[in-house]
């Protein structure tokens, strides 16, 4: 993290009113100074210049250039911590999904209702959270060549692989990329995958179609009694918990509202936590990059109910939290970088 001096944010929003709300947010944490604001991607690149930010807030919709562009043409000349401001709207998901695809950290995404008015306590602390841990983040431009898939097809086969095995798999900021990464590279016949990553409602159906269209597996968003099968990979819905029953000879998800944990919903501990008492020592537990401790209880649990655990490794983390804590409480059988990790699922299966 960037504790040791004061976090230097740049904002870049087309809406004045959104520029002096942002400004306001992040400047009520002593930690976090505003160096400038900017109404357009050309005015951004000449204060980028002169103001030396250690993260930016880029809206996706501007004119003269839109945040992607802008965010497409940042990343491979002058890499930098963004978090994206997105819209509650389909088209708005698609888009903040292609921005962290390039790259960006993380996002926000504005209230549904009047931006002054829905400016609620807990989304002003998400702000202020989300651009502290996105300054100390180690930012992952997309690959500039699609990085070829490994052929796992002889080690993995209907015959070989645990028929009831299930694995799971947490993520929060840089997941998408990780997750994406992970899934391309893993053949058909891997046993049912269900993942929670910190996404809200509509985020997370155009996450699941985005992965079913980069990968062999079936991917889709999940729904209660969804069963865990091989070649299927089920995404937690936004605003609802996903955990993990039996059903039949096998296990089926079960989504379902309650209270956030530990302000997440999905939570990644529900579904750890789940996965122990479901399956035991029959399942893979993967915590992956992200902010926060969410995953470090409940994939301690799965550790101690025989499950084997995987933390990803700091130097291929966006954002080290969730698996760093993982690690300090011992939850993790072991630590893998991204690049290993697909490797690491089919010698388990």
């Amino acid at each position: 993290m960037n504790d040791a001096k004061t976090i230097k944010a740049l904002i870049i929003d087309d809406s004045a009113l959104m520029r002096q709300l942002l400004t306001g947010i992040l400047q009520e944490d002593p930690g976090i100074h505003v160096v400038g604001t900017a109404a357009n991607p050309l005015i951004a690149r000449e204060k980028i210049k002169a103001l030396k930010p250690d993260v930016l807030t880029l809206d996706i919709e501007m004119p003269a250039m839109d945040g992607i562009t802008f965010l497409e043409k940042l990343m491979r000349l002058h890499p930098l911590p963004v978090v994206m401001i997105s819209s509650h709207t389909e088209k708005g998901a698609a888009a903040t999904l292609r921005a962290l695809g390039l790259g960006a950290v993380d996002f926000v995404a504005k209230p549904q209702g009047g931006v002054r008015d829905g400016m609620t306590r807990e989304l002003m602390d998400e702000i202020r959270a989300k651009v502290r841990a996105a300054a100390g983040a180690h930012v992952r431009p997309a690959p500039a060549n699609t990085p070829a898939v490994p052929d796992f097809t002889s080690l993995l086969s209907a015959s070989t692989m645990r028929r009831q095995g299930i694995i799971v798999m947490g993520a929060s900021a840089g997941g998408t990329q990780a997750i994406t990464e992970i899934l391309a590279k893993l053949p058909r016949p891997t046993p049912g995958i269900a993942i929670v990553q910190h996404m809200p409602p509509k985020f997370t159906a155009s996450f699941a179609e985005r992965l079913d269209s980069q990968s062999d597996l079936e991917v889709r968003e999940a729904k209660s009694g969804d069963l865990l099968k091989p070649g299927v990979a089920l995404v937690a819905p936004g605003g609802y918990h996903t955990a993990i029953v039996h059903a039949g000879g096998g296990y089926a998800v079960r989504v379902y509202e309650d209270e956030p944990v530990n302000r997440h919903r999905p939570s990644v501990d529900v579904l750890f936590e789940s996965v122990a008492s479901a399956a035991g020592a029959d399942a893979l537990g993967i915590i992956l990059t992200g902010m926060g401790s969410d995953g470090a209880r409940g994939l301690f649990s799965m550790k101690n109910k025989g499950a084997w655990t995987i933390a990803q490794d700091q130097k291929s983390c966006v954002v080290f939290g969730m698996p760093e804590q993982a690690i300090r409480l011992g939850a993790a059988c072991e630590i893998v970088s991204l690049e290993r990790i697909a490797e690491r699922i089919v010698t388990w299966a």
